[in-house]
């Protein structure tokens, strides 16, 4: 099995290879780092070598530094739409409310930046199972208190339009759904407590590259490094 720390993604990019290239390595690179070329089809292990021919011998050691959690593709999938949140429903809130999708997505944030799974091919495959999920949690939440609307399709669409990307919709189940739920005082506190803790250990049971994993739950008070 390859033992390379990091992806050169981004390299490719600086030698002018396509967004859909760059991507395709990135995944089979992912995908080669937990599970072995043996199991690649001979064109995409073709395809990883001419890619890596074609890049400049990598520096040993501190210089490899591994691509962190928060540059993964499925990270920065979820970030893009608390942020969108956060500069725009969310300034229509009062004093002490919280949209229950900014909640859910602050919690699934929060558990991948302890737990820091690999997020390659067979961990955002899986990650699928968030879905079903995150759509109770949010009608539970509708159940409690006001709603208001997000378009959710709007942020995807808004971010295609300055990158390539193969991202997809955050509400696969209920793409036209623009609910947008929210919580204040105790019950929004309730619910976050219910959710983390069900994120918590949605996460570890759903990330192959966690299956082995032996590390204890974060504790209630332990938060994520904000960038």
């Amino acid at each position: 099995m390859a033992n390379d720390e990091s992806s050169r993604a981004e390299e490719l990019k600086g030698l002018g290879w396509s967004a859909e290239d760059v991507r395709r390595y990135e995944e089979l690179w992912e995908y080669r780092q937990r599970w072995g070329a043996i199991n690649l089809e001979r064109e995409d292990r073709l395809f990883l070598r001419k890619a890596e021919s074609s890049l400049p011998k990598r520096l040993s050691g501190k210089a490899a530094a591994r691509k962190s959690t928060q540059d993964k593709s499925y990270y920065r999938w979820l970030q893009l739409f608390l942020d969108a949140m956060v500069a725009g429903p969310e300034t229509e809130l009062a004093a002490g409310e919280i949209g229950a999708w900014r909640l859910v997505l602050e919690e699934e944030l929060r558990a991948l930046d302890y737990y820091e799974p690999v997020l390659g091919l067979p961990d955002t495959l899986k990650a699928k199972a968030f879905g079903p999920s995150r759509e109770a949690w949010i009608q539970e939440a509708a159940a409690q208190g006001r709603t208001l609307h997000f378009d959710f399709a709007a942020v995807l669409e808004q971010h295609k339009a300055k990158q390539t990307s193969n991202w997809k919709p955050l509400r696969e189940s209920a793409p036209d759904d623009t609910s947008y739920p929210v919580l204040e005082g105790a019950a929004a506190e309730a619910f976050r407590t219910k959710v983390r803790q069900a994120v918590l250990a949605l996460t570890r049971r759903t990330f192959p590259s966690l299956a082995e994993t032996d590390k204890p739950a974060p504790a209630d008070d332990w938060q994520r490094e904000r960038g």
